[in-house]
């Protein structure tokens, strides 16, 4: 009997016990290709030779300083890279264990910012509906997850939801794409006036949203226009990469497709590639400079953070990422896995929509294409083909509730940066029989 509490008490899982490239290896010595890089996070594989390296280096060097007390070159090493490389004003790299980490410092450091400028009446947080930031109560509250969110509902902050700019869903009919982002875009400047415009602290959104909906990007212009809405207002613009950014998109750091810098970036799952758990929170000059200036100290902090393995392992990532020019080949292959989807997929009568940006991709699966409508949850089709997916040994990450948090089910691709052509044929063959097999069952 195992004593491990879980994700689901009444599933069994065959042990991990090897990795090779872009597959996983169990017990039995079956082989997965891992088609979603467990969430978004194995981009570099799971066998790459450098950070190993790095990782086992550091163990030997330094395993542990307690940044009350010490900094460390590794840490030191990973932020001035991410800096050198980051867009707009950010300066500062505020290093933590994970995504839900780096988002619960983004919404401290944006509270604390506003105190230290004399303006404590900022409070509100601004969000979207359909988001994922973490599963810690503050974040948590500001993701627009419904289900993961009802539960624990009497224990969340309050904090305002917007319109997600989901444009497969939500746009109107003979809207135009500009009209339909502009539409989306005043949401925040309606929810900053109704809340008061000097009681607005930041907005948080995810360039490409993650995992909710499934690879949702903006429509062209959005993220300029709520760029100049929180300028207007005084508003922190908070970006949440921790899925989508690390090269995941196509771009280092996916807001630069979109032309735009935040003022706060966080940062997990590719950072660390999954070799160390790691996330950063990135800020601006003039936002650490206001804390400086002030009580000279950040109200926040964890035992783990800077933890100079993670940083070690961080530091060999992104150098990876950086040396190799790996963004650019992840725009090829996500092209290559988009040619891909829409021949197996594309005149499907039960897919949708195909979408995404780079290596993030995903299909939603409707019961009817012309109507756009959802099959009923109670068929489970998202359950049944992770399982049906796993069963041909590949490792996809199927969500139901993409519509609301109810209705409608999809697929999230997001293989490794090193996969190749062949491997991506290959998982794509692997989730058409998954998908036949489930459709099969569901609608007989």
């Amino acid at each position: 009997m195992s004593h491990i509490f879980p994700r689901h008490c009444h599933s069994e899982f065959p042990a991990a016990v090897g990795g090779d490239g872009c597959f996983l290896i169990d017990a039995e010595g079956k082989r997965y290709f891992d088609g979603s890089g467990g969430a978004a996070v194995s981009c570099l594989g799971h066998s790459n030779a450098r950070v190993i390296a790095a990782v086992q280096a550091q163990v030997a060097r330094l395993a542990f300083a307690h940044t009350g007390f010490f900094t460390s070159e590794p840490a030191e090493a990973l932020a001035d890279l991410l800096i050198e490389h980051a867009p707009g004003r950010l300066d500062r790299v505020y290093l933590v264990s994970g995504g839900s980490e780096a988002v619960e410092a983004a919404i401290k450091l944006a509270r604390q910012y506003h105190l230290e400028r004399g303006e404590p009446q900022r409070r509100h947080l601004i969000a979207r509906r359909q988001s994922y930031h973490g599963n810690t109560l503050g974040a948590l509250s500001a993701g627009g997850n419904v289900w993961r969110r009802a539960q624990f509902a009497p224990l969340l902050v309050e904090m305002s939801h917007i319109a997600p700019c989901y444009e497969y869903a939500e746009r109107g009919e003979g809207e135009s794409l500009a009209d339909y982002g502009r539409r989306t875009a005043q949401e925040l400047e309606d929810e900053i006036l109704r809340l008061g415009s000097d009681t607005v602290m930041a907005f948080i959104a995810e360039p490409v949203v993650g995992a909710t909906p499934g690879a949702v990007p903006a429509v062209e212009g959005y993220f300029k226009r709520i760029r100049e809405i929180c300028d207007r207002y005084g508003v922190l613009l908070i970006l949440d990469e921790v899925m989508c950014g690390m090269g995941r998109t196509g771009h280092l750091f996916a807001c630069e497709a979109e032309g735009v810098a935040p003022d706060i970036l966080c940062l997990a799952k590719g950072l660390g590639a999954g070799y160390q758990p790691i996330g950063a929170m990135l800020c601006t000059d003039t936002i650490y400079d206001a804390i400086a200036a002030g009580t000279g100290f950040f109200q926040h902090g964890h035992t783990y953070m800077g933890h100079p393995v993670a940083a070690a392992a961080g530091l060999a990532v992104l150098s990876e990422l950086v040396e190799r020019d790996l963004p650019v080949q992840v725009r090829a292959r996500g092209a290559y896995l988009q040619s891909l989807l829409e021949a197996r997929f594309g005149q499907h009568p039960h897919v949708g929509d195909i979408r995404g940006r780079g290596l993030f991709r995903a299909l939603e699966f409707v019961a009817e294409r012309d109507g756009k409508t959802p099959f009923d949850p109670a068929m489970g089709v998202a359950g049944k083909l992770k399982k049906a997916a796993f069963a041909e040994g590949l490792i996809c990450y199927p969500m139901p509730g993409t519509r609301d948090g109810r209705l409608g089910d999809h697929v999230l691709l997001a293989p490794p940066f090193i996969a190749t052509e062949a491997e991506l044929d290959d998982a794509v063959g692997r989730l058409g029989r998954a998908l036949d097999t489930v459709l099969d069952k569901v609608l007989a």
